[in-house]
């Protein structure tokens, strides 16, 4: 099992923390602030207080043996980079970084970086979508060309196969799952099921929500069908 280290515990560094811990990974949890990482201890694998900018202090705590490490620091421009070369240093094969600008987020990368993401910048996005488009749930960025959503199905879609919908064909896009709701007596407002890979064969049915993946233009067009 991967093993984690995230650097920096504000809001978004002890979310993604917490997330891992929760999933059964062993998480390192790494802040310059004592009282955040006594706040955090219970939660994660080890909580640490130390200067992440000082590699010697990183490696005192084994942070080489980590398979992914996230820099959470955002607003201090200078540790977050300062951090990120440590890590390379070190090492670390993957290292994912918050940035708070495109300028950030392009020096990120030059200094190598594996993935740097933007979650302000991303969740405005989701929420922008979600809120020009009644048709869409959810809205989860791959790149600046594409993405995965979640969307009610349009009408004439009610009652056809996927094979008879024919979406790649017809907008270029992929159904990758159909999300049903049943009911259930032992779960108020019934069951969800999620039909991973659906076949052509498949019916949606008047409540199904579809995950759909594809360009950008190309979900347009199904969004459009409303």
């Amino acid at each position: 099992m991967r093993q984690f280290a995230v650097i920096g515990l504000g809001r978004f560094g002890a979310s993604v923390a917490k997330v891992l811990s929760e999933k059964g990974y062993q998480v390192l949890a790494i802040d310059v602030s004592e009282s955040i990482t006594q706040d955090i201890s219970d939660e994660v694998t080890q909580a640490v207080c130390l200067d992440a900018t000082d590699e010697k202090a990183l490696r005192s705590v084994g942070i080489e043996n980590v398979d992914v490490a996230i820099v959470g620091i955002g607003t201090n421009l200078e540790a977050s980079i300062l951090i990120t070369l440590n890590l390379k240093e070190i090492g670390i094969k993957e290292v994912v970084c918050k940035a708070v600008s495109e300028n950030h987020k392009k020096l990120l990368e030059k200094i190598g970086a594996t993935r740097v993401v933007q979650p302000e910048k991303e969740m405005g996005t989701r929420v922008a979508n979600g809120l020009t488009s009644t048709s869409v749930i959810e809205h989860i960025e791959l790149s600046d060309e594409s993405s995965i959503v979640e969307l009610i199905p349009p009408k004439e879609f009610i009652g056809k196969s996927l094979r008879e919908i024919d979406v790649r064909a017809k907008f270029g896009v992929n159904v990758i799952a159909i999300k049903r709701t049943i009911p259930s007596a032992s779960k108020e407002g019934g069951e969800e099921i999620v039909n991973v890979a659906p076949k052509a064969e498949d019916v949606i049915k008047k409540g199904d929500v579809l995950v759909v993946l594809g360009t950008n233009e190309n979900i347009e067009k199904v969004k459009t069908k409303h």
